[in-house]
């Protein structure tokens, strides 16, 4: 892997000798590269745990082959530089960094940066999450709004994917994660992306 970094890594959580979770954050501190957990772990406490790590998606035993094909197959879209999907014209006049607060998000090389604290690591979902928030400034949205662009899918009703990325979000962009002052939420009605956002 520090040859030739992966694109996409599937990961079983039962493993020999390591937990399949300890690997996940390993990954995660070390490679920018989609995370499919794949496991006969089906326990909603273990999916949470898995999203919580940074998994990018998680699918469970048994399953259909061509589902698995089409979430990695996702997960790979969504790492893709955003500029593929426009045109050049477009995505030369496309801002490449979008400011908040003491925040600089890079949407080329998809970065986040802190003029003090540096780079901060992002997963590709919390990357697209971010994404969304802040070219929505000051406005509601919903975890179905938030979900559909991510993942491309409604939310079940106990679909709680975005709420565990915003709560990952909070605590390595907020000051205080549980008073949070730049991703609000709003009851019933979803999350709101507070501070001012400047194109550069």
């Amino acid at each position: 892997m520090e040859r030739d970094a992966p694109a996409l890594v599937l990961l079983d959580l039962g493993l020999p000798g390591e937990d399949g979770f300890s690997i996940a954050r390993q990954l995660r501190e070390h490679w920018r590269c989609g995370l499919v957990i794949v496991t006969g772990r089906g326990d909603a406490v273990d999916k949470v745990v898995g999203l919580e790590v940074g998994a990018d998606d998680y699918v469970t035993k048994p399953f259909d082959l061509r589902e698995l094909v089409a979430r990695i197959k996702a997960v790979l879209r969504r790492l893709a530089p955003t500029e593929a999907a426009v045109p050049a014209a477009t995505a030369a006049a496309a801002p490449t960094h979008l400011q908040f607060g003491p925040w600089a998000l890079d949407t080329a090389a998809r970065r986040l940066l802190n003029a003090e604290r540096g780079e901060v690591s992002l997963t590709s979902g919390e990357f697209d999450l971010l994404h969304i928030l802040l070219t929505h400034p000051g406005r509601v949205l919903s975890r179905d709004f938030l979900l559909g662009l991510t993942r491309g899918r409604e939310a079940g009703p106990f679909d709680r994917t975005i709420d565990v990325q915003i709560g990952r979000l909070r605590r390595k962009i907020e000051t205080d994660p549980e008073n949070p002052q730049i991703i609000k939420s709003v009851r019933g009605a979803g999350y709101i992306l507070v501070p001012k956002v400047e194109a550069a």
